[in-house]
């Protein structure tokens, strides 16, 4: 059996983390649905840049939107817009025979907005508007100010993808923010089964940053090289399950509401010493999202070893011991994770510099 579709099986959704006209319009996305049920897409200002700076597909589009009065990011969002409608249409289906538990598509509001809450909140809005279909998600990052938007957005009905989480903290305030968010909703008489939101947990930039604080450490140190990310993995979905499975979530639940599932991101393997499905084949489990960059797509396909992996008890404990001995070795994650996100932060704005640079006249 395919393993992919293997996956589906266990309950774990698998997202394609790449949006390209190649890709729609060569009907390779369409073929990754059909035939090894990719459920979903994530797009980010790099993915977008990369696209357009190599795509054969967007010359003619971006020179009639160069010669139209309009600013650079006015560019750039009508050839991601009309990508991302595209992308909807084609993951519709599945977003009708799932009652809205799959076939999202997302797409960022500006990473300049990180720290502005109402025009994060005013961007999202508006983008969502535009592309006008039921499986968008609206991503934003799980900055302070960016949280208060997503509260607002889920309380207007709209889904979120919350983004550049990096530590159990994170994850944490995400599904507050989704919570409250819902309370809104609710308050204000709206219907809670047709809001959604997936929390995006960054894997291997977590280990790459722990990796270099443990060499820097010594010999001792270096048998925790390559754990943080998946420890931190496992017991952010312990704490899912305590949330969303129980009586926390239950009169939500009752009101048909779904819970914000996690969705485990940065999953390509960056360091050679470790596994191409380090990220993969340690965090199957139900009720959640992995989305995989076509070369991890394609190592699961031909080599992935398909079990239940993520609730397992022993590795459970495992994680509990390894986030231990980090601590007492001064490596502590929260502190970890705001760097990580302040770099990401950093990184998405230089793409999107990037992208408004190849809108410019």
């Amino acid at each position: 059996m395919n393993p992919l579709l293997q996956v589906r099986a266990i309950g774990q959704q698998i997202w394609l983390d790449n949006l390209s006209r190649t890709l729609l319009n060569d009907g390779q996305l369409a073929r990754l649905i059909a035939e090894d049920g990719i459920a979903g897409v994530t797009t980010n200002p790099s993915i977008f840049q990369s696209a357009i700076a190599a795509g054969s597909y967007y010359g003619d589009d971006l020179a009639r939107l160069k010669s139209q009065p309009l600013a650079p990011e006015a560019r750039y969002e009508q050839l991601a817009i009309a990508d991302v409608r595209r992308a909807c249409d084609l993951l519709l289906p599945l977003y009708k025979q799932t009652r809205g538990e799959a076939g999202f598509v997302s797409l960022e509001v500006s990473p300049a907005l990180a720290h502005d809450a109402e025009g994060t909140l005013a961007a999202g809005r508006r983008l969502a508007a535009e592309v006008d279909r039921v499986n968008l998600l609206i991503k934003v990052p799980a900055t302070r100010e960016g949280l208060l938007a997503v509260e607002r957005l889920i309380g207007d009905g709209i889904n979120v993808n919350v983004t550049l989480l990096f530590s159990l903290t994170h994850v944490d305030a995400s599904a507050d923010a989704y919570l409250r968010g819902l309370e809104r909703r609710r308050a204000a008489g709206g219907d809670l089964e047709r809001t959604a939101s997936v929390a995006s947990l960054f894997l291997s930039r977590l280990d790459t940053l722990v990796d270099a604080r443990l060499d820097a450490l010594g010999v001792e140190a270096l048998a925790l090289r390559g754990q943080a990310a998946v420890a931190t993995a496992r017991l952010a979905y312990q704490s899912w399950r305590t949330r969303f499975q129980g009586t926390a979530f239950a009169a939500a639940r009752a009101a048909r509401a779904h819970p914000q599932y996690l969705l485990w991101a940065s999953t390509g393997t960056k360091s050679p010493a470790y596994s191409d499905l380090l990220y993969v084949e340690p965090l199957i489990g139900p009720q959640t999202v992995t989305t995989l960059p076509e070369a991890t797509l394609a190592a699961l396909r031909d080599h992935g070893r398909i079990e239940a992996t993520l609730a397992r008890e022993a590795e459970v404990d495992a994680a509990r011991a390894s986030y231990a001995r980090l601590a007492a070795l001064g490596i502590e994650l929260d502190e970890v994770g705001e760097r990580l996100q302040a770099d990401g932060l950093i990184q998405f704005e230089q793409a999107y510099a990037k992208l408004l640079a190849l809108a410019a006249d």
